[in-house]
């Protein structure tokens, strides 16, 4: 027993590891012990083994602002200036601070156009920016192709972020150009909503995140591409204010994201954590403010932003793709985008449909209206069709001068207000009584 005891710490010594001259003096005054018959093996070392060191060296910027001059051309390496990483000026004193720069300094500078903070260096590419007759927006297409690209390449010692955040104003046709790009590169994409992101059980939505995951990769691994792409995160995982309830799932949904973009070949089904790859997954979400998120989720390191304002020949191109089908001549198109500059896109969808009322109103008339519910509901005949509406440019202008006073109604009026000083509907009702007539 005794010489089994002191046998244990016996080992067996290469002669390619090199040690110093210390490390081999001491084994070399270790005694040979017997161990279950063997003895140690000693070993002859070279103590004149000399170690190379690597050169090691490390660039540090430091800022000095009683250094930094105009004629300094390094200048602006000391500063945020950066295209598609600008924050949301909408989310100022919203997040944390710790989460964000000092008011009035770094990120919270006012939100540019989006053609007035694409850098110099940017390449332009000819490509096809349509689809079965609908217009891409260029840049939006040479984002989400990059993108993508990026995510299934292996560039070396690049660390490409996972997730692409395109956000901006409500109605301008995010998800549809998204769509449109998807639809070019044979992509069809594992989606989700906003409403998906909320359960009645807790971490349900952060399994069904995570299963949604899997299934995009389960496709890549078939070698097809595929894209998980979240539909407005910003209204399921984001607190749009006081009044919003921030629950243990939106919580865990800003978690799962987190931590799929940090390992995205590393996602475990719930209840499976064997290690197991799978293919690495863009994803692309939309949204109107992702200064609702939660600060960590929307880093560069994690999610590369994109701000996406149509400019007026994005909103020529669109239009021309809403209205060809009606024959509707271009410069009708141009005339009709430049006297409603401040709509959003899906104004114009609206207003094409509003054009067909009229038609509606006639087959009403003709019907009955005691026997819509039998022509509209299993009907032998199907549904009814109409003839495509004269769509003049004096009609279009009308009808959208009408969405525009629903519009301003809505804001004129401030029911809640009045509601409870006076049975009254503001300025639009006076406005409606001298007129005659109410928009609509």
């Amino acid at each position: 027993m005794a010489t089994a005891a002191a046998a244990v710490g016996s080992i067996t010594v290469s002669s390619n590891l090199p040690l110093s001259s210390g490390q081999a003096s001491i084994l070399k005054t270790v005694p040979s012990t017997g161990f279950f018959g063997c003895g140690l093996k000693k070993t002859s070392f070279n103590a004149s083994h000399t170690f190379t060191k690597a050169n090691h060296f490390k660039v540090v910027a430091e800022i000095d602002e009683g250094k930094q001059t105009d004629k300094d051309k390094w200048k602006g390496l000391a500063f945020d200036e950066s295209d598609d990483q600008m924050d949301i000026r909408r989310g100022k004193g919203k997040v944390d601070s710790l989460f964000q720069a000092p008011m009035g300094s770094g990120t919270h500078n006012v939100v540019m156009s989006t053609y007035d903070y694409i850098s110099t260096a940017q390449r332009t590419y000819d490509f096809d920016n349509t689809m079965d007759g609908y217009y891409i927006a260029p840049s939006f297409m040479d984002k989400l192709l990059v993108h993508i690209s990026k995510n299934f390449m292996n560039l070396p010692n690049i660390k490409v972020p996972l997730i692409l955040g395109i956000w901006g104003g409500k109605g301008q046709g995010k998800s549809f150009q998204c769509e449109l790009v998807f639809a070019k590169l044979g992509i069809n994409p594992i989606m989700m909503s906003a409403g998906e992101l909320e359960s009645g059980d807790a971490g349900e939505p952060a399994k069904l995140l995570r299963k949604r995951y899997r299934e995009a990769s389960d496709i890549v691994k078939k070698g097809k591409m595929c894209v998980l792409f979240i539909n407005d995160l910003d209204a399921g995982a984001g607190r749009m204010g006081s009044t919003t309830q921030y629950t243990v799932n939106n919580q865990m949904v800003n978690a799962t994201l987190m931590n799929i973009a940090d390992n995205p070949t590393n996602v475990q089904l719930p209840g499976m954590y064997n290690k197991q790859d799978n293919p690495r997954v863009p994803i692309v979400v939309t949204g109107n403010d992702f200064s609702t998120l939660y600060a960590p989720l929307i880093r560069d390191g994690r999610m590369e932003k994109f701000y996406w304002a149509p400019t007026r020949d994005d909103r020529i191109g669109v239009c021309q793709g809403i209205f060809r089908a009606d024959n509707v001549h271009p410069d009708d198109v141009v005339r009709l985008v430049d006297t409603f500059p401040g709509q959003s896109i899906d104004f114009f969808g609206a207003l094409r449909a509003r054009v067909y009322d009229d038609e509606v109103r006639k087959w009403v008339a003709g019907t009955g209206i005691q026997n819509i519910g039998k022509k509209l509901i299993n009907s032998k005949e199907g549904p009814p069709t109409f003839e495509k509406p004269a769509m003049t440019i004096e009609k279009l202008l009308e009808y959208g001068n009408m969405l525009v006073g629903e519009q301003d109604n809505v804001k004129r009026v401030q029911l809640a207000d009045k509601y409870m000083s006076e049975a009254a509907l503001g300025d639009a009702n006076e406005d409606s009584i001298k007129r005659g007539t109410f928009y609509g």
